[in-house]
């Protein structure tokens, strides 16, 4: 990571992996050349890890954010199959999203729970600085914004050479980053694109592959507090950091430091951790490593 003070800066080397979490069911279930693959993912609020695990019930485990000790588990109401997760730190509640059912879940920690319709599959979301919740649809390359409350304040449809658009998030100043490419498709790269989705201002990668400045399904994105990026390359086995341009500083987790499959990422702005996801080649064993960067 890199660490500024003034004019100067230190750069810090790999990220050290300071803890596993746990080896159960698959973390995230994701084949990313097909539409109804099944997706799960970690976020953290306050002193809580929250972990969201493809099946019937107690969907969410919930962690203790130091010792890593289970605390217990939460069930998302009404649901088919939940997916991805997020955290809203302003509002304390978790969204989670359903695209079987066309809808988003929020759960607050308070124990309620509410669902409001996306009308469309939704496939990853994140919240804003804002805090409203950036719905990623990405079958009709749209992204959706709506209030703590479920109201859709617009949508964003990206410009028509971001094809298979896999993570969002969007920036302070209005503008959003995405990942998109999937196998066996021509262009795998991270784009920061204007705040009304329609020109493309930044990339980084092109043609698929595993040189510096390539990517094999890039698939998930964090954010830490410079808007420096991690960006998770899915067949590279690797965490790639990138600039606020969308310049390339170094790796944060090589393939040497994976022992199966990443699928996604979650950024503790701070306690500085790195959550990664792996699941095995089979989907039947999944963890969370944290990482010290």
């Amino acid at each position: 990571m890199l660490r500024w003070t003034h004019s100067t800066y230190c750069l810090c080397t790999e990220g050290q992996v300071v803890h596993t979490l746990t080896e159960g069911e698959p973390v995230r279930e994701w084949r990313p050349s097909r539409d109804d693959s099944r997706v799960a993912g970690v976020t953290s609020l306050g002193e809580e890890i929250y972990l969201l695990r493809p099946k019937a019930f107690d969907q969410v485990e919930v962690y203790d954010v130091i010792s890593y000790r289970l605390l217990r588990c939460l069930t998302v109401p009404n649901s088919r199959e939940p997916d991805a997760i997020t955290s809203c730190q302003h509002f304390l509640c978790l969204y989670i999203c359903d695209p079987d059912a066309k809808c988003v879940h929020r759960l607050d920690l308070q124990g309620s729970a509410a669902m409001w319709p996306v009308n469309d599959r939704p496939w990853d979301v994140s919240v804003n600085a804002d805090h409203n919740l950036i719905v990623l649809c990405r079958k009709v390359r749209k992204i959706k914004e709506f209030s703590p409350r479920g109201d859709l304040l617009r949508d964003v449809t990206l410009p028509d050479d971001v094809i298979n658009p896999l993570h969002a998030i969007q920036l302070a100043n209005g503008q959003f980053i995405v990942c998109h490419g999937v196998f066996n498709r021509a262009i795998h790269r991270v784009c920061k694109i204007s705040s009304d989705g329609r020109g493309i201002i930044h990339s980084h990668g092109g043609q698929p592959g595993s040189n510096i400045g390539q990517y094999n399904v890039p698939g998930h994105l964090a954010l830490d507090d410079n808007d420096f990026l991690f960006v998770l390359d899915y067949y590279n086995r690797r965490v790639t950091l990138l600039s606020s341009t969308l310049d390339y500083i170094r790796q944060v987790v090589s393939r040497d430091q994976v022992k199966w499959e990443p699928y996604m990422l979650y950024y503790d702005i701070q306690r500085r951790r790195l959550y990664v996801v792996e699941n095995d080649g089979k989907f039947s064993v999944g963890r969370v490593v944290v990482y010290s960067v």
